[in-house]
């Protein structure tokens, strides 16, 4: 099956941990923002962008691009992010918004999971005392609901399945990637999966419910790799979560430090002409003319958020993700090589 073109990235996370507020700083799309579960019904769909060094400067020239832009020899190229609604434990068995949300992550190639990295929210994603909560748990029940959620696909008529696969003689590896078609999965991270899980000395008629999940949990990791985007880093318990986050998942995942509100009011105050910001920089200029209380929310954001590490996050949780997770290279197509 011919796979569509471009990255799509879903955005992923238990209420509101600030997925849609990464959303729409992403974007600058407008998306529905309140503190409460499931303000995101259906996903809201919209275009962000990865950032990298531009060749214009050095080679002298001035760029005409075509699908991207680029500021302060700083190329700007689109990807698709897919903002769904808030996860909750046991969604797979249709709790909250269940398979629907699940649903909506079929054609994501790799995922960003926001957790709140300050601890202010309990697993339901319901408001707690700041640093009462471990955003390590939410990453090992987001992984338990789409393992599930894979399985409950794979085990329905497994034994039939099973029993076609050894009639045929077919390939198992070709099977469970056509079986799995419908979840934009490539035909060689199902290989591996059942490489990495033993499975390919095993009939598949002897595949075990503990095979299947063993390899639901190695194809999850190839098919979905995901990046954590530890949210809300200017609340005082956040630092520490985040070096816990870094240390306990440092075989797993990428962490990266972010703050989705303080980019989404840079990008908000670029857009109104307040100030000159480039997504991505670590600091910012004025050149409008500010409100006190306009002066008071940026210097929180350069002292709070920028300053401690040295960006808001929000660009380079979606360089991670499509540079270093799912290892894209930029290219600049020429006309002549030789001029």
């Amino acid at each position: 099956m011919p796979r569509r073109s471009g990255v799509q990235v879903g955005i992923v996370g238990k209420p509101n941990t600030g997925k849609t507020t990464l959303f729409a700083a992403a974007t600058l799309q407008e998306a529905k923002i309140a503190p409460y579960p499931f303000t995101t019904v259906e996903p809201n769909v919209g275009i962000g962008y990865v950032r990298f060094k531009c060749v214009c400067k050095d080679f002298g020239v001035k760029d005409e691009p075509v699908n991207s832009f680029c500021i302060d020899g700083w190329r700007f190229a689109p990807v698709e992010l897919i903002d769904v609604a808030g996860l909750v434990p046991d969604a797979w068995r249709g709790r909250g918004l269940g398979n629907r949300f699940l649903d909506h992550l079929r054609r994501a190639d790799a995922l960003i999971h926001v957790v709140d990295a300050s601890g202010s929210t309990d697993i339901e994603g319901r408001p707690v005392e700041p640093g009462s909560h471990d955003p390590l748990k939410d990453v090992e029940f987001l992984e338990r609901e789409v393992d599930m959620w894979l399985y409950g696909i794979l085990r329905r008529d497994w034994s039939r399945f099973a029993l076609s696969v050894e009639a045929t003689g077919a390939k198992i590896e070709e099977e469970l990637y056509k079986r799995l078609s419908g979840l934009e999965v490539e035909e060689a991270a199902v290989a591996e999966a059942i490489d990495a899980a033993g499975l390919y000395a095993k009939r598949p008629t002897l595949w075990s419910d503990e095979d299947i999940m063993l390899f639901v949990r190695e194809l999850r990791s190839r098919a979905k790799p995901m990046v954590i985007a530890a949210n809300k880093v200017d609340l005082p318990p956040a630092r520490r979560n985040v070096e816990r986050l870094r240390e306990r998942l440092k075989e797993r995942y990428p962490v990266v430090p972010m703050s989705a509100e303080a980019e989404l009011a840079l990008r908000r105050a670029s857009a109104a002409g307040l100030i000159r910001y480039v997504p991505g920089d670590g600091d910012f200029e004025v050149v409008g003319r500010l409100t006190e209380r306009q002066e008071r929310a940026l210097e929180y954001i350069r002292t709070r958020v920028l300053k401690v590490w040295g960006s808001t996050g929000v660009q380079e949780v979606i360089n991670t993700v499509v540079f270093d997770v799912l290892r894209y290279v930029a290219v600049f197509p020429v006309a002549d090589e030789y001029k």
